[in-house]
């Protein structure tokens, strides 16, 4: 197969990697892990030991100091392997750079090297029932008490939602406001609860 365009030598050293991983260490027990609900931890704390978690991430962080082109070849050999166990893509694609971005030099600090490793596992909690993932009709609300958030709703369908020890919540803290518009490049910014 040809190289992708975005790829280079170093991303191919991460994709054989990846695939290495999922062929030996995931596939080969997929069957356990959709008995028992949810992949063993220990595969997080191996992938994180391999640099297969939150590559994209400064090495300050705890990161592989990569490029979105390495997450999308750990992710690519994962979709091939068939592997629907491990969360990896929400955790190191999407809530781990959302954390990094938008979280405080604290947070960071405190939860990024964690999920780098593999000894944290990160989640997002969006869908409710009754509204899916309509994030613009979410009943769940954060309301400001002192110096935290009280969290009030449901949410159904937590990806990554049985192993995780960081979560974020799409939440309402204003419900008079409305969503903000889609502009390209920009993510809306979260309270800051943890």
């Amino acid at each position: 197969m040809a190289r992708a365009p975005w790829s280079d030598d170093e991303v191919e050293a991460v994709r054989e990697l990846a695939r290495a991983f999922f062929d030996k260490e995931v596939v080969p027990h997929e069957e356990k892990f959709v008995a028992q609900g949810h992949p063993d931890r220990a595969l997080y704390r191996r992938a994180g030991e391999l640099g297969l978690l939150c590559s994209a991430l400064p090495v300050e962080y705890g990161g592989g100091g990569g490029t979105f082109a390495h997450e999308a070849a750990i992710v690519e050999e994962q979709v091939k392997a068939g592997d629907g166990a491990m969360g990896m893509p929400v955790h190191s694609s999407i809530i781990a750079p959302y954390l990094y971005h938008f979280g405080s030099d604290e947070l960071k600090r405190r939860v990024l090297p964690r999920a780098a490793s593999g000894e944290m596992v990160l989640s997002i909690g969006m869908t409710e029932p009754g509204t899916g993932s309509d994030l613009q009709n979410i009943a769940t609300r954060a309301v400001r008490e002192g110096d935290e958030y009280v969290i009030t709703g449901s949410k159904i369908f937590i990806s990554n939602g049985w192993l995780c020890d960081g979560i974020v919540i799409a939440a309402k803290t204003d419900p008079e406001q409305g969503g903000e518009p889609d502009l390209p490049g920009r993510l809306p910014r979260p309270a800051s609860a943890w």
